[in-house]
């Protein structure tokens, strides 16, 4: 099942709970719930949207909200993986990239995160591709993403259609969570409202993020 604006939120699909009991949508009934999806690999994440989304859980989680993290991997599979996601959540240790950046930019106490992510944490299930890709999963990935697809001349029509499989066929794995929202890449903002509806589903910066969960606190 795809999700779909307007429509019951379908179902997180996880691997493991590494921080916080295992939750869903189907219980969090009554509440407005922020699923922030990430990657370990991916700086922009921790610069803006996990800071962001710590600060929504200090504001409004006694007024409704529950915030939930979703660690997902569309790339950099030897670094967006479980292993990295349990060192964040034990001692705020970040790898590659983020390390990377995080650190010339000073927002790094001795190799770590200076702040404790507090809300519950989760893996997003990876299945190891098994299967060719199929002509559905082209078409479906340039209608979503190709703008004027069928206006291009044919030659055009042939070098994207092969670059999409060869970028499909480059991918170890695909993540259930990830596909099943259709998300672009990270960071990914997920809003579900109080009767379990999905009401957002926002890649990158969100500045009407913490205005959009009021407006749903206040239904």
């Amino acid at each position: 099942m795809k999700a779909q604006i307007g429509q019951k939120a379908p179902l997180l699909s996880v691997s493991d709970w590494v921080q916080g009991e295992p939750v869903n949508f189907d219980q969090l009934s009554g509440r407005v719930v922020l699923v922030e999806v990430f990657q370990v690999n991916c700086p922009g994440c921790f610069l803006y949207s996990l800071p962001q989304a710590v600060e929504l859980h200090r504001k409004y989680s006694d007024q409704g909200l529950s915030v939930l993290g979703v660690a997902t991997a569309f790339e950099d599979f030897d670094k967006n993986n479980l292993e990295n996601l349990i060192r964040l959540v034990k001692n705020g240790e970040v790898v590659g990239e983020t390390l990377h950046v995080l650190n010339r930019q000073g927002k790094l106490t001795a190799g770590h995160l200076p702040y404790r992510i507090p809300f519950p944490l989760a893996m997003d299930r990876l299945n190891k591709r098994q299967a060719d890709v199929t002509d559905d999963e082209i078409a479906t990935f340039i209608k979503d993403r190709v703008p004027g697809f069928g206006q291009q001349p044919e030659p055009y029509q042939q070098k994207i259609r092969q670059q999409i499989q060869d970028y499909f066929q480059s991918l170890d794995y695909h993540a259930e969570t990830f596909e099943r929202f259709d998300l672009k890449g990270t960071p990914s903002h997920i809003l579900v409202d109080k009767k379990g509806m999905l009401r957002d589903c926002v890649f990158g910066s969100y500045p009407e993020l913490e205005a959009r969960v009021l407006g749903l606190l206040r239904e």
